[in-house]
């Protein structure tokens, strides 16, 4: 991957579900892009968020593992009906 002509070497054999990597960049939306269409074409599912980290605009990337879902139930979800 490549960010400003930069080389960016993503170690995707060790991006283990659960660990995230940050990337400064500016315009986080076409960053975006290419780190979707390089997870897509390696069948690595990810979440991407645009953030602020320590005064720096970028992209936070997660691994995620496509059987959990991203968010757990309610609480109340696993209470019987009143």
């Amino acid at each position: 991957m490549k960010i400003y002509n930069l080389p960016v070497l993503v170690e995707w054999n060790k991006f283990v579900p659960g660990s995230s990597f940050f990337i400064p960049c500016i315009d986080r939306r076409a960053m975006e892009k290419q780190v979707l269409s390089e997870a897509e074409r390696l069948r690595v599912s990810v979440l991407c968020k645009h953030v602020v980290e320590q005064n720096m605009y970028g992209l936070r990337v997660w691994r995620i593992d496509p059987r959990m879902p991203l968010h757990s139930s309610s609480p109340q979800g696993d209470l019987p009906p009143a």
